[in-house]
């Protein structure tokens, strides 16, 4: 019976609510696809338009918040018992992070990032000429900082929250939990189950969208590889694929299907980053990472707080605010996912580890891939840049199919991407089933099941109605409300740290005097 009520335990406010609403947004998406797409530009590019400065100091002070509880005193602490240690090796840990969502984004736009920012510089220094060898190095130092550690500031610190709370202070891995200290341990449960809602639709609406988008990648490269027509029945097939594999990883749990896939996209990510810098141009790619490094840290801060509003401009709106508006909004799945899969780290390490080692290991892709990239339209005149501009999904494949063996790292490229699919579907089923069952972190494979089967179906509604975009856009908007939400969380998280600090700090205390009456008992 207790088992039997367990598995129904999604039953109740925030999952028909959230699944009432993201119904209600693909009929929206499947019957007036250009609707919502213009509704959602609208709205969108108000709030980007009128909010963006926000935004970007939102990020920064979250980068500066997290680097704090890191190095300061309270870097010690660890996300669980003192004597808690990890549960996963570190390779593990790191490919699981990068595989729960973002992995995906980097394969995609490694190539089709750079090659954009080169065929079309940023507006800010109206000297540099479209593919240039200034507008290549312009390119390279922004999508560093795009994909930078910027774009994981808002995962580090949810997730951190979330993990403090879970494993320091027993509460349950819900958003509205990590606010206690400030709203109280209870009441408010309007206000409480309206957080947790927005979290549950921010990440089945981003989760789809990136899905059917990635689907479309995958669709491009068997076209380009294979000559498999590009067409809805084609793409329908990969999500079906799709979806059976990750329900095999859902079912068999967290410590087999979501740890052996992440370890093996991991391995396959670095070994097509490997034979890529050895067949592409070796010094060329080592020399722009180099330099793009040193760019993208001596232009740090002054990006951080960059906006174009003087010449009436939108490149900044395209690119950071709308990367920042999408981490905010998927905060609560990264976030989540991570914290379940910390416990043991301490501060210190968690902040490093998630703010540091994904963003370097896509910068470093990012180096290769779109390194070799320009290196082609520069000196061999390839025209890649213009293949970008037509089909940002074929990107990968058409700087690919100009280096040896092109072919097979095609074919290795199409199964990285799917099985970064696969993982990024299962984590989030995963934390669904999490955020819908009263935050139990071992959810049924029922609701995994239910949520599973629901982001493939939006995933194909979407692609068969080319309300892709649109959805893709209306999921950016519950950020800056969100946003808000993060501010109350990081007073939360700090008033709860320094408390738990000085009740160690005075339990050790406690325990040394004692140590030291028993050491002078027996001498006496």
């Amino acid at each position: 019976m207790a088992n039997k009520h367990r598995k129904f335990k999604f039953m109740n406010v925030t999952f028909w609510i959230s699944f009432s609403i993201i119904f209600i947004f693909a009929l929206w998406g499947a019957l007036a696809p250009e609707m919502l797409a213009a509704q959602a530009e609208v709205t969108y590019g108000f709030i980007a338009n009128t909010f963006g400065w926000f935004y970007l100091a939102f990020v920064l002070c979250l980068i500066v918040f997290n680097f704090y509880l890191a190095f300061s005193k309270y870097g010690v602490i660890r996300l669980g018992g003192d004597n808690t240690r990890p549960k996963y090796s570190f390779f593990t840990w790191i490919a699981m992070l990068f595989s729960c969502g973002f992995g995906v984004s980097i394969v995609f736009w490694g190539v089709a990032e750079p090659m954009t920012h080169f065929g079309s510089p940023p507006p800010f220094d109206p000297t540099i000429e479209a593919g240039t060898p200034a507008a290549a190095r312009v390119a390279m130092w922004n999508a560093f900082f795009n994909n930078g550690i910027h774009q994981w500031a808002s995962f580090t610190f949810v997730g951190l929250a979330i993990s403090y709370f879970i494993y320091r202070q027993e509460e349950r891995s819900l958003i509205s939990d990590t606010m206690n200290p400030v709203i109280g341990d209870t009441g408010k449960r309007p206000f409480r189950n309206a957080i947790d809602i927005i979290a549950v639709i921010a990440t089945v609406m981003g989760v789809a969208t990136t899905l059917g988008l990635s689907v479309l990648q995958i669709n491009g490269g068997l076209t380009n590889v294979f000559g498999v027509p590009a067409g809805t029945t084609t793409q329908i097939i990969i999500v079906i694929l799709m979806f059976i594999f990750f329900m095999l990883s859902t079912v068999s749990g967290l410590d087999r299907g979501i740890k052996y896939l992440s370890n093996t996209n991991l391995a396959l990510a670095l070994i097509l980053m490997i034979t890529v810098l050895l067949l592409g141009p070796t010094g060329f790619i080592l020399k722009t990472i180099t330099t793009g490094l040193g760019d993208y840290m001596q232009n740090f801060f002054q990006a951080s707080l960059r906006l174009d509003h003087y010449t009436n401009g939108t490149w900044v709106q395209e690119w950071p605010i709308y990367y920042w508006a999408w981490t905010i909004a998927w905060s609560p799945f990264v976030g989540m996912f991570v914290a379940r899969i910390s416990r043991g780290r301490t501060v210190r390490e968690f902040v490093l580890g998630v703010m540091v080692m994904p963003p370097l290991i896509g910068i470093i892709w990012i180096g290769i891939f779109g390194g070799t990239a320009i290196n082609l339209d520069l000196f061999h005149g390839t025209n890649i840049t213009s293949a970008v501009a037509k089909d940002e999904a074929t990107a990968l494949f058409s700087m690919l199919e100009h280096l040896p063996f092109g072919v097979i790292l095609s074919i290795l490229s199409i199964a990285l991407l799917f099985t970064f699919l696969v993982t990024s579907a299962d984590s989030a089923t995963f934390v669904l089933g999490m955020m819908t069952s009263k935050g139990d972190t071992n959810p049924s494979a029922v609701v995994k099941v239910i949520w599973g089967t629901l982001i493939a179906s939006l995933a194909v509604i979407l692609i068969i109605s080319a309300g892709l975009n649109g959805l893709q856009t209306a999921s950016l908007i519950g950020a800056l409300p969100f946003s808000i939400v993060l501010f109350i969380v990081a007073i939360s998280l700090l008033m709860s740290i320094r408390q738990d600090f000085r009740e160690t700090r005075m339990k050790k205390d406690i325990e040394k005097h004692r140590q030291i009456a028993e050491h002078l008992e027996q001498e006496d």
